[in-house]
């Protein structure tokens, strides 16, 4: 299996998740509401995630995205390392590279470990009713949104969060342009604009996904 094809699957999937994390911050977004219509809402929303027979496929593509993109960024990131050359004093190879793009293995790996924590704490409780129990609320509908509003009342929780978007938004800035490359695209032009558009984004998702939960800690 070559690298190029590798490193198509990982832009494609990185290019998905991307999608998902909008999905994802829209709904953190709903946290940021009085309790009174953030409850209803964040359940109602969840509930339309979890029994929707489009929404579950679109999960099943989701889990197999992330596992994929693991996978062949790890046999890349491997690959790259036993490829190496010896360390010069001065590597005029890497001259035009950025912080990011030398240590995606090293952010990567951050990003696994909030994944893995953020999916014990929520998806396996949730989904799997490992944990403490999940109550419903008025309508009937699994109450997510005191799983959600319990951990964001978890000062140590609150903080690991948001430290690790610091990591996930240089991977978003430094993954969101090179999936693009990777896939063919090398207008010069079309390039600079995409690297603002990566930077913006990367910002507003690390940002947003980082200050959500001091907010609901503060409210």
């Amino acid at each position: 299996m070559n690298l190029f094809f590798r490193k198509s699957i990982i832009a494609v999937t990185g290019l998905f998740l991307c999608i998902f994390l909008i999905v994802h911050l829209s709904a953190n977004c709903i946290l940021l509401l009085p309790e009174e219509m953030a409850r209803g809402m964040y359940n109602s929303y969840s509930t339309l995630l979890r029994e929707n027979p489009l929404i579950k496929i679109v999960a099943y593509a989701l889990y197999l995205s992330i596992i994929l993109h693991v996978f062949y960024a790890l046999l890349v990131t491997i690959r790259n390392k036993k490829a190496k050359p010896e360390k010069y004093a001065i590597n005029h190879a890497q001259d035009n590279s950025t912080w990011a793009s030398q240590n995606m293995g090293l952010i990567g790996t951050f990003i696994l470990i909030f994944i893995i924590v953020h999916l014990a704490n929520f998806w396996a409780r949730i989904k799997l009713g490992m944990g403490e129990g999940v109550g419903v609320d008025s309508l009937g509908n699994k109450d997510v949104y005191e799983v959600t509003s319990s951990l964001f009342h978890n000062i140590y929780y609150v903080i690991f969060y948001s430290l690790l978007m610091i990591p996930l938004g240089f991977h978003l800035h430094h993954g969101l342009k090179s999936a693009f490359k990777t896939l063919g695209f090398y207008h010069k032009k079309g390039l600079q604009i995409l690297s603002k558009v990566a930077l913006i984004y990367a910002l507003v998702v690390s940002i947003l996904f980082g200050i959500i939960p001091f907010i609901v800690y503060l409210k």
